[in-house]
């Protein structure tokens, strides 16, 4: 079975900085980690999921939401089997649950019903 754990949620104020990680496990995703691609998703209370960012299984091409274009990035250590957001600038709004997921497909990388492998999410705090 495919595992994704995220951790290094937490309360931050407005302009603070946090790094989320996500591991990958299991049988068959611990192995061939490199071919998956990536991505981080969030969901605050009362909206819909949405994406933040993702990262190529082939190349490393990573992509952003506009949302968090210039303050968030995206990196991938297929060596560890680990996928990191780096979060700078955080604003209030960023307040959400951030999920790691995870695809062997490419292409359109903002839709989340493409990955299919999720973890059970870390929750990120922006006080103002």
């Amino acid at each position: 079975q495919v595992q994704l754990v995220e951790s290094g949620g937490g309360l931050v104020q407005a302009g603070g900085s946090l790094r989320l990680s996500c591991a990958a496990s299991g049988r068959t995703f611990g192995r061939t980690f490199n071919s998956y691609a990536m991505g981080w998703f969030r969901q605050a209370p009362g909206k819909e999921r949405e994406f933040v960012a993702a990262i190529t299984s082939s190349d490393g091409r990573t992509y952003y939401a506009d949302s968090v274009k210039g303050r968030f990035i995206i990196s991938r250590d297929n060596a560890k089997n680990t996928v990191a957001l780096q979060m700078t600038s955080l604003k209030p709004e960023d307040t959400a649950g951030y999920y790691c997921a995870g695809r062997r497909s490419s292409g359109r990388y903002y839709r989340e019903g493409e990955y299919a492998y999720w973890g059970q999410g870390t929750q990120v705090t922006v006080s103002s």
